[in-house]
């Protein structure tokens, strides 16, 4: 993709494509803290329950700056060195995560929060198309 940081290609498939990208769970848990929880900042990112460490966070985060998935600014807040806002091609990933979210919670053995997929079960290209427009609005919002 046009100004994305070269990727190491194992093969013409879409899906493998998919996951040179973002094939790795702590990407994937970025892109849902940024898109559910409206994380924006390496301390928010950083004291997930999911508890990533230092070295890898900030290896995820540059990574998806380079492919645009998300940008970064220099933070306003003293406590932030910088803060990261969501692209359109973040976006993009919504409807991806809300299924792997419904996935999860449907085949899960163990207890999980479900209250994101409950929303997204009632009408879900509805609460997908509506979710998409408040991240886009907050976005455009955000550059100006």
């Amino acid at each position: 993709m046009k100004g994305d940081k070269e990727i190491n290609k194992r093969s013409d498939c879409p899906i493998s494509h998919s996951l040179d990208l973002l094939g790795d769970k702590w990407t994937l848990l970025i892109m849902r803290d940024m898109l559910f929880a409206g994380k924006t900042t390496y301390g928010d990112f950083f004291n997930s329950d999911e508890q990533i460490a230092t070295n890898i966070l900030a290896n995820r985060l540059q990574t998806l700056t380079q492919h645009g998935f998300i940008s970064k600014t220099v933070a306003s807040d003293p406590k932030s060195r910088f803060t990261y806002a969501l692209t359109e091609k973040g976006i993009s990933l919504l409807p991806i995560l809300v299924e792997l979210s419904l996935w999860g919670a449907k085949y899960s053995t163990d207890e999980v929060n479900t209250a994101l997929p409950d929303v997204f079960k009632k009408d879900k290209e509805k609460s997908i198309r509506e979710f998409t427009k408040v991240l886009k609005k907050k976005v455009s919002s955000e550059s100006l």
